[in-house]
């Protein structure tokens, strides 16, 4: 026994398929429908036991609903068997059960099956009140003028009722409105773009790490080769001090870059958001690896002028992911204080922190990072709702420090000639996947619609509780996001995520062409793949913007927003803007660099 496919005789002109049902023309009210299900073999067509076969004149909306029940019922109960037994069904090995065939099941489309399924979940809510809905309505219906008559001299009989009722509403409201949490708004925010004096060939960086006569050739040879599948393209920027012969690396020249990168990013945002620096309440900068004294907040309060009560922080030592830390700060801050404005400066520092060694673990972060800095304005005015452009919806934060391979994995220390660098573990990327998991696991809950909640559990119920060997089910985010800003790391890492995510070419777009360009600015890499998608003009009012963020300890954070209008590319003044039309480009595995 077998099951076929149904001939085009059998479907005529009008085959029944979702495909075309969803793409039929409104105006077709009625649809004919007839599938055979499966054919003894061995027997003629017109043999009729054992065969399903139905001429149906219905709503081709129904008939679309029927169908997507069908399929995908019939394609969870063969995803919930266990792997002999697909293998079983679909090769025939038992000659006593039927035999299935796999086009039947592979010809279904997956996509449209799990798109309505999705739709019916997602309208569930609306379903089961309707029956409510029609009580209510029904005894709405029934008062008379009379019976509202009534009850008012009800109410006046009983006034100590009446004053009861009316505390307890304005009691409930109030409490309402106490414990509803102030929403943050992203006023604007700007990355800075160092002048092209500064940019640092692939080639300069092989040649100018040779000329310096510190390493050995096995590791030039390596970093060359570091370098030749990063990602990285011709145009990330070094600091002025970089290019000197040998490179002046000093105190002086760190802050000189740290002044450099974050009053240019600052002085854009107020030119571009209009504010005035004593208008800043909250002041928040991250700098994983230099942390002079005064603080890098220090210096930027100094700078401009900002007010005495001003509330002043300096992260220091939290990595790639301080960012993201910085935004949770700031969000924790303005529920405490009204009417404030918060801003967030993140950025690292390369001039003191570049590794003069020949230890291969501390040489991969010279091969990576680059020049980089950005600078975000938030605020929890309601009067700035109608200027900004996204509100701050979820942070989610997780620190794997409590294991020892994590919180090793990312570690500044001395090598054995007594050189500093920061050096990266082998476990690196299963550390990074683990912190992953832990932190979509937190946020799935918040941002995925009730259908893909509903698929992780019964995942988890047939995995745990059945003990069926089955695959895990990865929720599919791209239902609750319409974009990824994920840390540009390394090629590696946006490899990893791309697969463990099951994202698409275009989701990681802007994260692939901010390493390709600026290459691995730290924390403030998210906001370079933010205006990568804004300077695309491909940020719609009502989108959702995931940003994930890894860093040392070690951390994966994330930070949801959505957009409160659509961002106009032509109106917008951000790094890409010049070059945009150049974009995307395509990366090679292995870039050649030719010394």
């Amino acid at each position: 026994m077998s099951l076929v496919e149904p001939s085009a005789e059998h479907l005529g002109a009008q085959a029944c398929t979702a495909d075309h049902l969803l793409l039929a023309p409104k105006g077709n009210a009625q649809h004919v429908c007839q599938r055979t299900i499966y054919q003894p073999s061995n027997t003629s067509p017109a043999y009729e036991t054992g065969m399903v076969a139905f001429h149906c004149h219905i709503p081709s909306k129904l008939l679309v609903l029927f169908r997507l029940f069908f399929y995908l019922k019939l394609d969870l109960l063969f995803a919930l068997l266990p792997s002999s037994a697909k293998f079983a069904v679909m090769s025939g090995e038992n000659s006593d059960s039927p035999r299935v065939s796999p086009p039947l099941l592979h010809t279904v489309n997956l996509k449209l099956v799990k798109l309505g399924y999705h739709y019916l979940i997602s309208h569930s809510l609306y379903l089961l009140l309707l029956p409510a809905l029609a009580v209510v309505s029904t005894r709405l219906a029934s008062l008379t003028f009379g019976d509202l008559l009534q009850l008012r001299d009800s109410l006046r009989s009983n006034p100590a009722t009446l004053a009861l009722c009316s505390a307890l509403m304005v009691f409930l409201v109030t409490l309402l409105f106490m414990k509803r949490p102030r929403p943050v708004y992203l006023v604007d925010f700007a990355c800075y773009k160092p002048s092209s004096a500064l940019k640092c060939t692939r080639e300069f960086f092989v040649e100018h790490s040779a000329r310096t006569g510190i390493f050995t050739d096995d590791n030039l040879a390596f970093q060359k080769k570091i370098l030749e599948r990063s990602g990285l393209g011709q145009s990330t920027y070094f600091p002025e001090a970089m290019f000197e012969t040998p490179p002046n690396l000093c105190m002086t020249e760190a802050r000189k870059e740290a002044e450099m990168v974050m009053f240019g990013a600052i002085d854009e945002l107020l030119q571009k958001t209009g504010g005035k620096a004593k208008d800043i309440d909250i002041l928040i900068v991250n700098c994983s690896l230099f942390n002079p004294t005064p603080s890098l907040s220090g210096m930027v309060v100094n700078h401009y002028k900002l007010r005495g009560n001003v509330q002043s922080y300096n992260l220091g030592g939290m990595g790639c992911s301080a960012g993201l830390i910085s935004i949770d700060l700031a969000k924790q801050l303005l529920q405490v204080h009204r009417n404030s404005n918060a801003l967030v400066v993140s950025t690292e520092n390369i001039t003191l922190n570049w590794y003069f060694g020949n230890n291969r673990s501390m040489l991969v972060p010279n091969c990576l990072f680059r020049v980089g800095c950005a600078a975000i304005l938030l605020t929890n005015r309601s009067a700035a709702h109608r200027r900004s452009k996204y509100q701050l919806i979820h942070t989610v934060r997780t620190h794997k420090g409590a294991d020892e391979s994590s919180y090793n994995c990312v570690f500044q220390h001395e090598d054995d000639e007594g050189k500093v660098g920061v050096a990266l573990s082998k476990d690196l990327m299963k550390v990074a996947g683990d912190a992953l998991k832990a932190n979509i696991t937190a946020l799935g809950p918040l941002v995925l619609p009730l259908s893909e909640q509903l698929l992780f559990v019964f995942n988890l119920v047939a995995r745990r509780a059945l003990r069926m060997r089955i695959p895990s089910y990865v929720p599919d985010f791209k239902l609750a996001f319409e974009h990824f800003c994920v840390h540009a790391g390394g090629r590696a890492v946006l490899d990893e995520v791309e697969k463990s995510l099951e994202l698409t070419d275009r989701h990681m777009e802007p994260s692939r062409m901010t390493l390709y360009r600026f290459g691995n600015t730290s924390s403030s890499s998210l906001w370079y793949e933010l205006a990568y998608s804004e300077a695309k003009g491909r940020i719609k009012k009502g989108d959702r913007t995931w940003q994930i963020a890894f860093g040392s300890g070690f951390k994966c954070n994330s930070a949801v927003w959505r957009a409160l209008r659509t961002i106009n590319p032509a109106k917008e003044k951000n790094p890409w803007m010049e070059e945009i039309h150049e974009f995307p480009v395509r990366v090679p595995r292995v870039e050649a660099i030719r010394t």
